[in-house]
């Protein structure tokens, strides 16, 4: 696939995303946060563009994975989101569409993808873990957890990779277990391929109502909600709040083919925003379920 129409689809997999309604718990089209609002996440969606033609096009000439240079783009990404709005809106869809989009350039058809996530994640260097640090920096949005080994903010933190030869694969598989990010794209996307992408792919063919791309962003991220914890939410309030927030997006996926629905759904999004209960690792994994679903119609 080319490089132009694979940057194409991450920008569209970004803006559907935020523009899903009602998704729960995140900024949308009739929901704004006080530090965020919805056209941010539109011009964040818009503003990928090149970095992802380009990481796609370098990943199609290289004859050796290390040099993908994923952690180069993911910072990339970031600097240039933030020349245009304040806040850290997509770090962690380009921490997952990345690694996508070079795998899809590498790849002869739509189920190659996965595995060759999986390869240039292994091939990942030093570098690309100090790019990362970096982008997390520029974002503003913390450490990984409270764990004192990944406190990016220290000044000490990037040469200490650098003396322990850390490569970005090793730093997201350390932190692995308290981030649902690190481990998807340590263990070859297992919640995207198996969960979300399936299940936004699955009600995409088989509705034909004219509202069907936004009700499966929708369905989707409910269905991912459902399954598995989020890791932003336990990292703010703890697992035990998580699961609680878990618990009720399965009960309301049970009301997916009623008409209360959509009703169920902004109850719930009250019930977050009132709780400052934020899904957001949610909201990445959907962006990047999308993005691969998107990919599979194209190849």
């Amino acid at each position: 696939m080319e490089a132009k129409q694979i940057a194409k689809l991450a920008q569209i997999a970004s803006v559907l995303e935020v523009s899903g309604w009602p998704k729960p718990g995140n900024v949308h089209r009739t929901r704004n946060y006080d530090d965020m609002v919805f056209e941010d996440f539109l011009i964040s969606g818009v503003v990928i563009g090149n970095t992802m033609e380009e990481v796609a096009s370098q990943a199609k000439e290289i004859d050796d994975l290390s040099k993908a240079e994923l952690g180069k783009f993911i910072l990339q990404a970031v600097k240039e989101t933030d020349k245009w709005i304040e806040t850290n809106t997509n770090l962690g869809i380009m921490m997952m569409c990345i690694p996508i989009a070079a795998a899809a350039a590498i790849s002869n058809g739509f189920d190659e993808i996965q595995e060759n996530v999986g390869r240039l994640m292994d091939a990942t260097t030093v570098d690309d873990a100090v790019n990362l640090y970096d982008a997390i920096n520029v974002a503003d949005a913390g450490g990984m957890g409270d764990q004192e080994e990944f406190d990016v903010m220290s000044e000490k933190a990037k040469d200490e990779l650098c003396a322990n030869n850390q490569t970005m694969y090793d730093v997201l598989h350390i932190s692995a277990g308290w981030d649902r990010l690190a481990n998807e794209l340590t263990n070859k996307m297992p919640v995207c391929f198996e969960i979300g992408y399936p299940t936004f792919t699955e009600f995409w063919d088989s509705c034909d109502d004219v509202d069907v791309i936004n009700k499966a962003t929708v369905l989707t991220f409910i269905k991912l909600l459902s399954e598995i914890p989020d890791t932003l939410i336990s990292r703010k309030y703890g697992d035990e709040v998580a699961e609680s927030v878990s618990l009720k997006a399965k009960g309301i996926l049970e009301f997916k083919d009623d008409d209360s629905f959509v009703e169920k759904l902004l109850e719930f999004d009250d019930y977050l925003y009132d709780n400052g209960y934020n899904p957001g690792t949610t909201a990445d994994l959907t962006a990047a379920s999308i993005f691969l679903s998107y990919l599979k119609k194209e190849f």
